[in-house]
C-alpha cells in the first residue's frame, strides 16, 4: 500500500515538472519576434542629425536619441532612401504635393496703358468750303452709328454742282433717243461724271436719289458719320464758316482697344507675338481681361531703355477707357503638357537639384531633376519627375540630411563588412576584433558613425 503510494507520487512530480517545464518555454511566435527584432545601428540626437550614440542617451534637453535601424527593404540602386516614422514625419512638419501635368508659362509683369485702336480713329473734314447751318451731334462721348447724320452743310459749290447734274440728266433724257451713237453716248459719260462728283463731295447716297427723283436742288446737304464710334472731339460749331481743313469731328470705335507696356530688356527675350496676356484695373475690381501681344516694336525708348509692345483687347462694355493704367501679366515661353511642382520642393545643395520623392507613408527617395521655367512659385521639370508623384515641400532640407547620412553610413558598414570578410577569409578571425577587446569595439564603431556624420 505505502509502495504504490510512493509510486503514484513520483509520477506525479514527473507529470508536473515536466507541464510546468512546457509553459516556461517561450512560444514559437514570441520566439520569431524576437529573433525578429531589429538592432539599432546607433541613436541619434532628434535635434542636430550629426550627434550620434552608440548606446541609447538623451541630450542636455532631456530627450531620448533616436534608434537608427538599417532598412532591409530599402530598394537597391539608390542607398539615399530612408524611412522615418510617421510620428515624427508629422512633428517636424513634413508636406507633400503632387506633380501636376497642365499648360505652364513664365510670367512677365508690367504696367499698362489703354489707348485707341489707331485702325478705328476717324478724323472727319468737309470736302468742300460752307457755313454748318444745323448740327445734330453736338456733345462728346456720344456713340454714333455708321451713316448717322451729323450735321448739316450750306456750300455754293454743292449747289452749282447739284445743278449741274441736274442739266445732265434733263440732256440725258433728250439725247437719249438720238440715232447717233456717239451723241447717246456722250450724254450718258456727262451725266455719269456729274453724279460722281457728288459722291465725292460726300453727299449721301440717299439725297442724290432724292435730288434725281424729285429735281429739286437742296441747299443744305447733310454729313454722315463713315462708321459706328464714340465722339471724341467736336472742331465746328452751328454757323460756323469751314473749309477742307477744319476738323469736324473725331471719333474712335471703341469695340477693341490697344494697350502699350514697356519691357525691360532682360525680359524681352521672353515675349513673342500672339502670347496671352492678362489685365486688370483698378477701376474694375475683380474683372481679369484676356487679350494677346500683337506687336513687339523693333527700338527702345531712349530715356528708359525699354522696349514697347503692344497688346489688343476687345471691350464690348467699353470698361476699357484710353488712358486707364492697368496691371499686365503675359504669359510668355508657354508649355502644354508640363509637369509642374512648387518651387520649394527644389532641393540644391548639390551638384545637380534634388527633389525627395514619398514611395509610402514615412519612405522617401531622393531623385535628381531637370528644371525647366519658373513662375508663380512652381516650377516645370523636364526630366526626372513623373506626373502624380508626391514631392515634399517641407522640412525637405530635414530629409535631405536624414539622407545624406544615411547613405554615408551605408557607404561605411560596407567598408567594415568588406574589410571584416577580407580579414575571416585570410585568417578566420576579424582583424578589428583581434586589436581590441569587444566593448572598445562597440565604442568604436559608435565613432565611427559619428565621424561619419560629422563629414556629412
Amino acid at each position: 500500500m505505502n509502495k504504490s503510494v510512493v509510486i503514484t507520487a513520483i509520477v506525479m512530480l514527473t507529470l508536473g515538472l515536466a507541464l510546468g517545464h512546457f509553459f516556461n518555454q517561450p512560444s514559437m511566435q514570441q520566439t520569431s519576434e524576437v529573433a525578429s527584432e531589429k538592432k539599432p545601428l546607433f541613436y541619434r540626437s532628434p535635434m542636430n542629425p550629426t550627434v550620434t550614440s552608440p548606446a541609447p542617451a538623451t541630450d542636455a534637453m532631456g530627450m531620448d536619441y533616436v534608434p537608427v535601424f538599417k532598412d532591409e527593404d530599402e530598394p537597391t540602386g539608390n542607398p539615399g532612401a530612408i524611412s522615418i516614422d510617421p510620428a515624427m514625419v508629422q512633428s517636424i512638419g513634413v508636406r507633400t504635393a503632387k506633380a501636376e501635368l497642365k499648360s505652364f508659362s513664365r510670367s512677365v509683369k508690367a504696367v499698362g496703358r489703354v489707348d485707341f485702336n489707331e485702325q478705328k480713329i476717324g478724323r472727319l473734314h468737309p470736302k468742300v468750303e460752307g457755313w454748318i447751318d444745323g448740327i445734330f451731334m453736338d456733345r462728346t462721348g456720344e456713340r454714333v452709328e455708321k451713316n448717322q447724320q451729323l450735321l448739316s452743310l450750306y456750300s455754293p459749290k454743292l449747289v452749282s454742282t447739284q445743278q449741274e447734274y441736274l442739266l445732265a440728266l434733263s440732256n440725258l433724257k433728250i439725247l437719249n433717243k438720238s440715232p447717233i451713237p456717239e451723241i447717246r453716248e456722250g450724254a450718258r459719260t456727262l451725266a455719269t461724271s456729274a453724279r460722281e462728283r457728288l459722291v465725292l463731295m460726300d453727299v449721301a447716297e440717299h439725297q442724290i436719289k432724292e435730288l434725281e427723283e424729285s429735281g429739286k436742288i437742296r441747299e443744305s446737304l447733310h454729313i454722315h458719320s463713315p462708321f459706328a464710334g464714340t465722339i471724341v472731339r467736336i472742331g465746328s460749331r452751328e454757323g460756323q464758316y469751314v473749309s477742307p481743313k477744319t476738323e469736324l469731328y473725331f471719333i474712335v470705335d471703341l469695340s477693341d482697344v490697344w494697350v502699350y507696356a514697356d519691357v525691360y530688356d532682360y525680359e524681352l527675350p521672353w515675349i513673342a507675338e500672339r502670347d496671352e496676356v492678362t489685365m486688370t484695373l483698378a477701376s474694375v475690381p475683380g474683372r481679369i481681361f484676356k487679350g494677346s501681344v500683337e506687336y513687339i516694336y523693333p527700338y527702345a525708348e531712349q530715356k528708359t531703355r525699354t522696349t514697347r509692345v503692344r497688346m489688343v483687347f476687345d471691350n464690348p462694355e467699353l470698361l476699357l477707357r484710353p488712358d486707364m493704367f492697368a496691371d499686365i501679366v503675359i504669359a510668355s515661353d508657354r508649355q502644354e503638357h508640363a509637369v509642374v511642382i512648387p518651387t520649394e520642393a527644389i532641393v540644391r545643395s548639390g551638384a545637380s537639384p534634388q527633389v525627395y520623392i514619398q514611395r509610402a507613408a514615412g519612405k522617401f527617395e531622393p531623385r535628381t531633376v531637370s528644371l525647366g521655367i519658373e513662375a508663380n512659385g512652381q516650377i516645370a521639370i523636364l526630366e526626372g519627375l513623373e506626373p502624380g508623384e508626391e514631392v515634399v515641400t517641407s522640412a525637405q532640407f530635414l530629409v535631405d540630411s536624414e539622407s545624406k547620412l544615411k547613405e554615408a553610413t551605408n557607404k561605411m558598414l560596407e567598408i567594415i563588412n568588406l574589410k571584416r570578410d577580407k580579414d575571416s577569409d585570410s585568417s578566420g578571425t576579424s582583424a578589428v576584433e583581434m586589436e581590441m577587446p569587444k566593448q572598445d569595439q562597440t565604442n568604436h564603431r559608435g565613432a565611427a558613425h559619428e565621424g561619419i556624420n560629422h563629414d556629412d
